[in-house]
């Protein structure tokens, strides 16, 4: 009976190995900490309005608050034929959309306004790295009601119709913050973690860079009249402004409104109300750019 006990602990043991082994270092689902991941869904797909064009690849994986993927080889390879992809397209662009479960509202992201960005911008550096050129990806972001992010990452081709939607890229040039740093209906500005993170750099940044300008771009749902949302799209970007040059930014700061006239997603679907959408129209564009000057 001994032996018995002891032959089955053994069995146990080298089980264990061998699907530790199988795990991280053949299929590469393993954390830095050598930890297995869950299995992942091969549901990673790229996609053109309803066509998938790339399909079977496993999703990225991203720890609990974390912005940082846990790539595999799988992820490598799905880096790698994007790329391919839109290296023989060059008429089309890209939009990533990452993810965030509702428990993460609040992870720390950087300078971006929320870790879903946060992410999809990190999988934008993979495929800047892989050569794929930054004009030409756009990101977007979700926020999914689960206790498990199983899709954190979608790829699709980017809105081609310019009359319909704006695409958004969010960089260091060319950054957005939704209205959560403003007061309700109001230009009273109160920055978030994430704008004054961007704050600070865009302060040294232009200090080092003379030659470079802030362009500061309201934008508002479209509740209310057109010239109410011009107004109040000119007023945030004003107190915006105001915030930078009482940190004691010097260089050349332009402001500006689009008032309704720029979203980037409905206000309305199907004939209803959409906050989502309205709440990500709310918004400031900050561009840094070389003055007309130079």
């Amino acid at each position: 009976m001994r032996t018995f006990v002891v032959g089955f602990l053994l069995f146990i043991v080298y089980a264990l190995g061998a699907r530790w082994y199988f795990m991280c270092e053949i299929r590469q689902q393993c954390d830095d900490n050598q930890e297995i991941i869950l299995e992942r869904p091969q549901t990673l797909t790229l996609r053109y309005q309803d066509s998938i064009l790339l399909e079977g690849y496993d999703q990225f994986w991203f720890a609990k608050d974390s912005i940082r993927p846990d790539l595999n080889m799988d992820n490598r390879r799905f880096i790698s034929d994007v790329f391919r992809y839109f290296d023989y397209h060059p008429e089309q662009n890209l939009t990533i959309m990452g993810r965030m479960l509702e428990s993460e509202v609040d992870a720390p992201a950087g300078f971006f306004e929320n870790i879903a960005l946060a992410r999809a911008a990190q999988v934008e550096l993979l495929l800047e790295s892989a050569g794929m050129e930054r004009g030409r990806i756009y990101l977007d972001y979700e926020t999914i009601a689960a206790d498990t992010l199983w899709e954190p990452m979608d790829l699709f081709v980017a809105n081609v119709d310019s009359n319909r939607l704006q695409e958004l890229q969010f960089s260091f040039e060319d950054m957005t913050y939704p209205d959560a740093n403003f007061e309700y209906n109001s230009a009273e500005f109160t920055p978030g973690e994430g704008f004054l993170n961007y704050a600070d750099s865009v302060q040294v940044y232009l200090s080092q860079h003379p030659d470079y300008r802030m362009r500061i771009i309201g934008h508002t749902d479209s509740i209310a009249s057109q010239a109410y949302n011009e107004d109040l799209g000119m007023r945030r970007a004003e107190s915006v402004a105001t915030f930078f040059r009482d940190r004691g930014v010097s260089a050349e700061i332009m402001t500006q409104s689009m008032g309704e006239s720029d979203p980037v997603a409905p206000n309305t679907l199907n004939g209803a109300d959409n906050p989502d959408g309205r709440y990500k129209n709310r918004r400031v564009n900050l561009k840094l750019e070389l003055s007309e000057v130079n």
